[in-house]
């Protein structure tokens, strides 16, 4: 059988943990679809284009032997909806603490009983990245704070140039 993962997310910047999560999921499928979603509840700071574009820039390295095809596409609608349309048999998540988990853990049972044929794993956050938030990432950028621990040189840069606006 042929593993299609999806990994779906803001985004809203691609953070450390993020970039941590797409490298550690790409060892466990064949392919791996980064789903980048519209979530205008969560008022993104980067358009639609520009993180999927963050996201590809991200992903660039993360090939060779063991590692699944990585595709990044917009993800509009009901995630379980776009996991069939993917054919996705897995929804790749990451966890960070316990509140992560008892949102997870509700999602996850609704998901299910949209399709029981998709699966849901978890990875844990490594140790580094468990209080890495794009939230708070965000926040410190806009007050001055150095953020060089939580993303990449790529992805500081276009937050700093946002906040410059």
């Amino acid at each position: 059988m042929h593993r299609i993962g999806l990994y779906p997310g803001t985004f809203d910047p691609p953070t450390a943990g993020h970039i941590d999560i797409f490298g550690r999921a790409a060892k466990l499928v064949d392919t791996l679809i980064i789903g980048v979603a519209i979530n205008e509840a969560k008022k993104p700071l980067f358009s639609l284009d520009e993180r999927v574009a963050m996201v590809e820039h991200e992903c660039a390295n993360l090939k060779g032997p063991g590692m699944a095809e990585i595709k990044i596409l917009p993800m509009r609608g009901l995630l379980m909806h776009f996991a069939e349309k993917c054919n996705a048999n897995i929804i790749v998540r990451g966890l960070r603490a316990v509140q992560d988990f008892e949102y997870e853990f509700q999602m996850t049972a609704m998901n299910e009983q949209l399709n029981p044929d998709i699966e849901t794993i978890f990875l844990m956050a490594d140790v580094r990245h468990q209080a890495v938030a794009s939230r708070l990432v965000k926040e410190i950028a806009s007050l001055g704070g150095d953020i060089t621990p939580f993303v990449t040189p790529s992805v500081k840069k276009a937050l700093l140039e946002k906040y410059k606006q």
